[in-house]
């Protein structure tokens, strides 16, 4: 069995408990070389609950999340844990709402669980968010990026590591506009029918609008669509000057595959890109400029650390989603660590309290306390020429950091105008 089969594996509880035993033996052999007594009397393990889609149309963005946060876990068992106890990392697939629901409160109630994490899909996100409101445990959301879970629906205990769509809109659509590629311009949107999708269309319309360009129209198109002829002959139809993808998962391979093979000339710019899904496409799929919340060819020297660690382990370079639940991992261990225990409020004021954490950029991440959304800096990218790239992975080239380095980090977020949470 390969490295990479080894350890993409979804973690079962049997799974779980195994690596947390290890965990705990090595914690054992690192007390015996000098660690105080309170290290060893504290040996019951933290256990992280973590959700995410293993099956389904996230479901191969959901292999990467595990593996993000499984090596963000082993490597914090490897140093020691937190504050003396072992990790244990509990992972369930949360393949829709209400499966997501009823895996929230066994992770909360029966697996005891300190906190949880993760998630892809806006929609169980929120049932999830609601899950964890009610049992006042924190839940850092890794991959939901529907404004309305900072907005409308945020709560105390929520916070928001993965970017919302305003993020992706404005980190794309700010360097469209300095290029001159919004106003007059025509656009026909390819949207998800589902919560985000419904989400990102209104933020990137809205956008696209404001800013003098031209909505010739909008496709609603359904999770697992296997056929997008008809959609791609409207679009020749519309004649327009770029084509807005706002998809998710495996459609935006489905696709960006099916739209090369039709030869349209139109440029392909989009609400959100997810890296592994752009990979599954191939690079002769691919066009055009892109946003993306981190990517592994980023020059920075922890960024580079954690891929190559990555490789090492997996054989493959990290997916965005892979860099969301280790970083999450590391936020959640740092606010266990710094406030002495698992009080879920105690969490909660150190998180808003304006800390700062090393996220793997340039610039560090701290949350807003009145949303709990992460700031941070977002990349416009460039799909490279085939010749160009040096192997599968090798897509983008990092055109810019958005914001720019002598900008504030608010510039790409929604305002309080446009975000009406209400945490109170």
């Amino acid at each position: 069995m390969s490295s990479e089969q080894k350890f993409a594996r979804p973690i079962t509880r049997r799974r779980a408990l195994a690596t947390t035993a290890a965990g705990a033996a090595g914690f054992v052999a690192a007390s015996r070389l000098g660690f105080p007594a309170i290290v060893r009397a504290q040996s019951d393990p933290v256990r992280v609950g973590h959700l995410t889609p293993l099956t389904g149309f996230l479901g191969q963005i959901g292999e990467y999340a595990v593996m993000g946060a499984q090596m963000a876990v082993d490597e914090a068992n490897e140093a020691g844990g937190v504050l003396g106890r072992p990790v244990e990392l509990i992972t369930e697939d949360s393949v829709n709402p209400g499966v997501a629901t009823q895996k929230a409160q066994k992770l909360i109630e029966g697996d005891r669980a300190a906190c949880l994490i993760g998630e892809i899909s806006s929609a169980a996100g929120l049932a999830i968010a609601e899950v964890a409101n009610r049992a006042q445990v924190v839940y850092v959301n890794t991959g939901c990026n529907s404004d309305e879970l900072r907005g409308k629906n945020c709560n105390r205990f929520m916070f928001h590591v993965e970017g919302c769509n305003t993020m992706y809109t404005k980190t794309i659509g700010l360097w469209q506009q300095r290029q001159g590629l919004i106003d007059g311009a025509k656009w026909y949107f390819l949207t998800a029918d589902y919560a985000f999708g419904h989400d990102l269309y209104r933020v990137s319309s809205k956008f696209l609008e404001e800013n003098g360009g031209i909505n010739l129209g909008n496709d609603m198109v359904p999770t697992n669509t296997l056929d997008y002829s008809a959609y791609i002959l409207k679009i020749r139809q519309a004649d327009p000057d770029f084509v807005y993808i706002n998809l998710a998962g495996i459609d935006q391979t489905t696709f960006l595959k099916q739209y090369r093979e039709y030869g349209l000339d139109y440029p392909l710019a989009g609400g959100v890109m997810d890296t592994g899904q752009f990979w599954a496409a191939g690079i002769e799929s691919l066009s055009g400029h892109w946003q993306s919340l981190w990517y592994h060819g980023i020059e920075n020297e922890a960024s580079q650390q954690f891929t190559q660690k990555f490789i090492d382990r997996y054989g493959k370079p990290p997916e965005n989603q892979a860099w969301g639940e280790y970083v999450g991992i590391q936020i959640l261990l740092k606010s266990i660590a710094e406030t002495g225990g698992t009080d879920s409020m105690a969490m909660v004021e150190y998180l808003e309290s304006g800390q700062e954490f090393d996220i793997l950029k340039n610039r560090p991440g701290v949350f807003r306390d009145w949303d709990h959304q992460l700031l941070q800096e977002m990349y416009v990218v460039r799909v490279k020429e085939p010749s160009e790239a040096k192997d599968e992975w090798d897509i983008f080239e990092v055109v810019e950091p958005q914001p720019a380095p002598d900008q504030d980090l608010e510039v790409i977020q929604p305002t309080r105008e446009e975000n009406p949470c209400n945490m109170a």
